[in-house]
């Protein structure tokens, strides 16, 4: 009983700032600023829900936010999963110098090379589009580093047994290692779709038109110096996070076992 109850409190206390932005979010902006707390509105206001459309080309945002991590997401799976195979199982000079540049870049702060990264998107003339906001998340240090650690933990019995019986190099790879490491990249997947859907920086240094950004970005644009309309931004911020919490929802047993084989927390 008393588990119960410990757990029953921590997920109430973990709860709790999702529930307060509902809260929030059908409230009047005087009661969200009133300085004794309002723990529940006078009337129920659910034309801060419709507002959020008509203050935020929202439909827009929500492809462009779709389309960024859907890309982002295949790319990362994509291209650190072979870098992480070819790290962790095959021989070539210059490889451990190789992996050290490549993990560095865990070391150096993204707002670093902003600007560089800046000049690039702009010389290729890239900026407000699509592929300006995905080109630098292609590919991740962090994920060729997952994937690579996955690799490297694999028997090398399975790889010696798939030689003997005629496997080459790809068929070793797709056949053998990469159905092993599927929870592994149910994690990378995972994170990729929240870094993507997250970010903030980067959109809003690329993308100047509201039809062009994604969720995040607008979401920032709802934000004033001078006045600040609190339920709209809850609700519009509810909205964004509709869909990464569905997708969790239907997805909850993979996420869990991705995370727990892999040792993430």
């Amino acid at each position: 009983m008393l588990a119960h109850v410990v757990l029953a409190t921590g997920g109430f206390v973990m709860a709790f700032p999702f529930l307060w932005q509902l809260v929030m979010s059908l409230s009047t902006n005087a009661e969200v600023q009133s300085v004794t707390p309002t723990f529940w509105p006078a009337e129920l206001r659910w034309e801060n829900y419709a507002a959020v459309f008509d203050r935020l080309p929202f439909l827009d945002q929500l492809r462009t936010s779709v389309s960024i991590t859907a890309i982002r997401t295949i790319a990362q799976i994509l291209f650190c999963t072979l870098a992480g195979y070819a790290f962790a199982r095959m021989r070539f000079r210059g490889r451990s110098l190789l992996l050290g540049l490549v993990l560095s870049i865990l070391m150096v702060p993204s707002q670093a090379y902003l600007l560089s990264q800046y000049q690039i998107v702009q010389g290729l003339g890239l900026l407000n589009t699509v592929g300006g906001l995905v080109l630098p998340g292609l590919f991740s240090a962090f994920g060729t580093f997952l994937m690579r650690t996955a690799f490297a933990a694999m028997p090398e019995e399975l790889e010696e047994a798939a030689r003997l019986d005629g496997a080459d190099q790809w068929q070793v790879f797709w056949k053998i290692m990469l159905p092993l490491a599927r929870p592994t990249i149910s994690v990378l997947a995972i994170t990729s779709v929240l870094w993507s859907w997250n970010e903030l920086l980067w959109p809003l240094v690329v993308s100047s038109y509201s039809e062009r950004m994604p969720l995040s970005a607008g979401l920032a644009t709802l934000i004033s110096d001078r006045t600040t309309d609190y339920p709209v931004v809850m609700a519009a911020s509810l909205l964004a996070m509709a869909p990464v919490l569905l997708l969790f929802v239907v997805l909850q047993r993979r996420v869990i076992d991705g995370l727990a084989s892999s040792g993430l927390k």
